[in-house]
């Protein structure tokens, strides 16, 4: 199975031995946010979408895709993608006005085509799962049909990136994964350098950044690593995936064996309960880790 593993730092599944799937509930010990401030969220992420394609797409010529095997058409598309994330800052900072937020400085892990276009699949997917997340903080239906209508644009996006690019799986399970607030930013936050201290201040955290293994596999027993304290005797792996999550032992050692039933785009966090995945129990992570599969739905070794 291919397996592609960064750190930016289910549904109902067979029961397996020690393990148990539960669905993630809405965020807990904190105000509401407001839809200003969720759009500046957005705004936000858009922000840095439209800073890495400016940056990529000035860093990597035709010449460096083709030299990477990429597709002769693919820079082509990259450059659509790069005016879809222009469009999508201006148009939420049309909505929001005056309180917009204006970029961050960014350090992007990208060093060659092949990793712009690896990061840029992680970038539009997280994307889809941030839009997703923050839906039920929305009322007015404007808000909501405007931001359903750019999640589909990123879905699309993150579809193709990993279908006719990566030639992998173009979506993950019936339904993708909405991450709370502060998993999206714990992902996102890894590459912000510094925000403007006169931006809105967004209702966020970051958590400790988490790793695993490069090449991990559903099925292997790895050792993950995060910096974090707890005064929890026992902690669990919770696999963020689809409409829910399941969860797995962490060993005192710090090894995890990974359900051998994930495939697609899992989030992994560690927590100190084996039934939820909200913020009051999380310790570490989200990661990003994605599981390809074939047209047969068969794992891709």
């Amino acid at each position: 199975m291919k397996v592609t593993s960064a750190s930016v730092t289910l549904l109902a599944v067979a029961a397996l031995p020690e393990l148990c799937v539960a669905v993630p509930v809405k965020r807990d010990g904190s105000s509401t946010p407001t839809e200003i401030q969720i759009l500046n969220f957005a705004l936000t992420l858009e922000h840095l979408e439209n800073a890495f394609y400016t940056q990529g797409l000035q860093k990597y010529t035709q010449q460096d895709f083709l030299n990477a095997d990429l597709p002769t058409w693919a820079r082509g598309r990259w450059n659509q993608i790069a005016q879809h994330e222009s469009t999508h800052v201006s148009f939420l900072e049309g909505v929001i006005g005056n309180q917009a937020v204006q970029p961050c400085t960014y350090s992007f892990p990208d060093t060659d085509p092949m990793s712009f276009v690896t990061t840029s699949f992680m970038l539009e997917t997280v994307g889809v799962s941030a839009y997703s997340g923050a839906a039920q903080f929305l009322s007015n239906s404007d808000y909501i049909t405007s931001s359903g209508a750019i999640l589909a644009v990123e879905a699309r996006q993150s579809a193709w990136i990993n279908s006719a690019v990566l030639k992998a799986n173009p979506w993950n399970t019936a339904f993708d994964t909405p991450l709370d607030l502060n998993h999206v930013w714990t992902l996102a936050s890894g590459v912000i350098v510094s925000c403007p201290s006169s931006n809105m201040p967004l209702p966020v955290k970051a958590f400790p950044a988490l790793s695993f293994p490069a090449g991990a596999q559903p099925g292997q027993t790895v050792q993950v690593s995060f910096n974090a304290t707890t005064t929890s005797e026992q902690l669990y792996v919770g696999f963020i995936a689809g409409l829910g999550a399941i969860f797995a032992p962490l060993s005192s050692q710090m090894t995890v064996t990974i359900p051998s039933n994930l495939q697609g785009v899992v989030f992994p966090v560690i927590t100190s309960s084996n039934s939820t995945v909200t913020d009051n129990v999380t310790i570490a992570g989200p990661t990003f880790l994605s599981f390809h599969f074939n047209s047969d739905g068969e794992d891709e070794l």
